[in-house]
């Protein structure tokens, strides 16, 4: 069997040897063989770099989200062959869906992310815009770009779609090409995940590239602009993190690695409540769920002194359950490890945790695999620990990677927060509980060294994605031991792949490099109404001014009436005085916005198809019966919307009076045909 290719330079190289053996975790025979030889690390760095750099970067955000969803949309019909692939890893067919769908996943929520939370352009601007002057004349604005580099992205063997697509997701929507380089273990995973990305051709040349077998010198050509993000151990990611080149030239680091999560018990949760039956369902699935082989797994179950011996006589009932067993065969619901070698490890944390407590439920040598040859396949049984001691250092020191959890007695809320914090930096922990109060002090005590916490009760639960699923919305990553690393969620994983820049400057030249109009720059008042033009005509500072329009008391007291609102300052004009910001009776607020929209409007059937809302809105200064009103709405920031027949328009509102003074502001948000 010949080594699995690399895909790198824009084609496949077969490796210049023959490369290390992968086994099947079930059966132990021969997958696959992995192997980097040969391959020019440098080149094919610089390939990404420079074919898939510039044709991501020529993409907008839009255009690069679009792209994320239609492969997405591809991936997922091919995900049946990356499930039975996945059997040979260990994983039952709920791992494979667990690892794949939420690989999926990922995907179609950066799509969405982008869509509605970027422009439709290739520069993120960052609100809100700092004045640097007196006069107006000079500004200040973050912006975010691409950097011009390349994602290294070094992935562990326990999420082999989950893993590189949690990470390529951000990376494409930032604008920056990734490099993949897969655990041996399951590399021939990766492998075809990447090829299937490669048939599809849906994404830009270079924009993806694949390093099966060992890193060689990969990281002694990383650059300043290059990044490297890495899951595994913590061991590994110190290594990782102290290496020369990426210390010497500042390389973006980040890492997700290997932590002791606890899930806490609350002392409400007694036996009779749904919330204990909710604390051990979860234990246990954290316990069997792809075999323990997760960053994300309970190691430390912290329960209530009192309801210790509850809660291991119902972890051990449905442990009972869980059938281990090669995972296609009836009523399995545990597979293998990742390999041998895996499970020997498992078993040398096991030897260190047994010197603090006591195994309650299975141990390293009872299993017997349904379907399964126990000598070849990486089994072990799932086993629960008890140690009566929490203050021994064992259980929050040393991590079994598999099936294993210890449990843990606490008394009262400072303990628990203490013991949890004493993981010395967890990815997740949660608390289960449906005391409220109970919940804000573990939660506001521990979140210092936990990257997520998780309060699942019955009120939750039924939505709840569980203890150990990281969500592509959020922040995945954790302090101290689980790596230090936190730039897995959410947009802000998209702007760790770019450069945050302050940019100063005049009104003018803000508003060419932004492209979103700034106050004091230059606005066009033609004699078409803006809301006369089409998405293509329509440029940034095209402006209408309209009024003035004077405000009279009976205005106010009919919006009073009309609306209900009879406040006291647009009503009584007495108790209107006697507060300190009020000169007398005051028009509404909402009354002036009214007002104002009457004046900017263009009545007739045109390209304006809707108005969907208001943002920032402020009002600045009273507006009293007599006052008259002028409006000037000025387009601020045009999107177009990828793929459809209209966009979105972002108007600056400035209200003013008689005397020039602004009394409200605010954006006008409006729906516009592209024409």
């Amino acid at each position: 069997m010949s080594a699995l290719p690399s895909y790198v330079q824009g084609r496949w190289q077969v490796p210049g040897d023959d490369g290390v053996a992968v086994p099947d975790a079930v059966t132990g025979e021969e997958v696959a063989r992995v192997s980097s030889a040969g391959i020019d690390m440098a080149a094919a760095l610089e390939h990404a770099r420079g074919t898939g750099g510039p044709a991501l970067r020529a993409l907008t955000f839009h255009q690069r989200a679009a792209l994320l969803k239609s492969l997405a949309s591809y991936l997922r019909e091919h995900r049946e062959e990356l499930y039975e692939l996945s059997a040979r890893t260990g994983a039952t067919l709920g791992d494979a869906k667990f690892d794949v769908d939420g690989g999926i996943g990922v995907l179609f929520t950066y799509s969405s992310k982008g869509r509605r939370e970027l422009p439709n352009d290739t520069v993120h601007v960052e609100d809100p815009l700092e004045p640097l002057g007196k006069g107006g004349t000079f500004l200040g604005r973050h912006v975010h770009t691409p950097l011009r580099g390349v994602a290294v992205q070094i992935n562990a063997f326990n999420f082999p779609v989950w893993g590189p697509l949690e990470k390529l997701a951000p990376a494409f929507l930032a604008g920056v090409p990734s490099l993949i380089k897969p655990a041996s273990q399951t590399a021939y995973l990766t492998h075809r995940l990447v090829e299937l990305i490669i048939e599809s051709g849906l994404l830009p040349e270079g924009s993806v590239s694949l390093v099966c077998g060992g890193a060689g010198d990969l990281l002694e050509h990383l650059g300043d602009q290059d990044l490297l993000s890495f899951t595994g151990s913590a061991s590994t990611a110190q290594r990782l993190r102290a290496h020369p080149a990426v210390v010497s030239r500042a390389v973006r680091f980040n890492a997700e690695a290997d932590s002791l999560n606890c899930s806490i018990l609350g002392p409400d949760a007694t036996p009779e409540t749904a919330e204990f039956d909710l604390y051990v369902k979860q234990l246990v699935t954290e316990m069997t769920v792809k075999a323990g082989q997760k960053c994300t797994a309970i190691r430390r179950a912290l329960v209530p002194s009192n309801l210790v011996d509850d809660v291991v006589a119902a972890a051990g009932e449905k442990l009972a359950k869980v059938t281990v067993g090669a995972p296609d065969a009836e009523g399995v619901r545990m597979g293998a490890l990742a390999s041998l070698e895996q499970r020997e490890e498992v078993r040398r944390s096991l030897k260190s945790l047994l010197a603090a407590g006591r195994l309650v439920y299975g141990g390293p040598d009872e299993s017997q695999p349904v379907g399964a040859d126990a000598a070849n396949g990486a089994f072990i049984s799932p086993m629960l620990l008890r140690c009566d001691d929490p203050e021994r250092p064992e259980p929050h020191e040393v991590e079994a990677f598999g099936p294993v959890s210890t449990i843990l007695p606490y008394d009262g809320v400072e303990q628990a927060v203490d013991l949890a914090r004493r993981g010395q930096g967890s990815l997740v922990g949660s608390v289960v509980t449906a005391d409220a109060e109970f919940a804000r002090e573990v939660v506001l005590g521990a979140a210092s060294r936990h990257g997520r916490l998780l309060v699942l009760n019955r009120y939750d639960a039924k939505e709840s994605t569980g203890h150990g699923s990281p969500l592509p919305q959020l922040v995945h990553g954790g302090p101290g031991r689980a790596g230090g690393g936190e730039e897995l969620g959410g947009i802000r994983g998209v702007l760790h792949h770019m450069q945050r820049t302050a940019v100063q400057a005049d009104p003018d030249t803000m508003t060419a490099v932004t492209g979103q109009w700034t106050p004091g720059s230059a606005r066009s008042e033609t004699e078409v109404h803006p809301f006369r033009k089409h998405l293509a005509e329509l440029r940034i500072g095209d402006t209408v001014v309209s009024g003035p329009r004077a405000v009279t008391l009976q205005d106010v007291e009919h919006f009073a009436e009309f609306t209900g609102d009879t406040f006291y300052a647009h009503t009584d004009d007495e108790a209107a005085r006697a507060n300190p910001f009020f000169d007398g009776r005051v028009a509404h607020g909402y009354l002036v916005v009214s007002f104002a929209a009457g004046l900017f409007v263009s009545p007739e059937p045109g390209p304006v198809l809707a108005n969907y809302g208001l943002e920032n809105l402020r009002f600045l200064t009273p507006t009293y019966p007599g006052d008259e009103i002028t409006v000037t709405l000025t387009a601020k920031r045009i999107t177009p919307r990828h793929g459809g027949d209209y966009g979105e328009v972002c108007w600056d509102a400035d209200v003013t009076n008689q005397d020039g003074e602004s009394v409200a502001k605010y954006d006008v948000l409006t729906l516009v045909a592209k024409g």
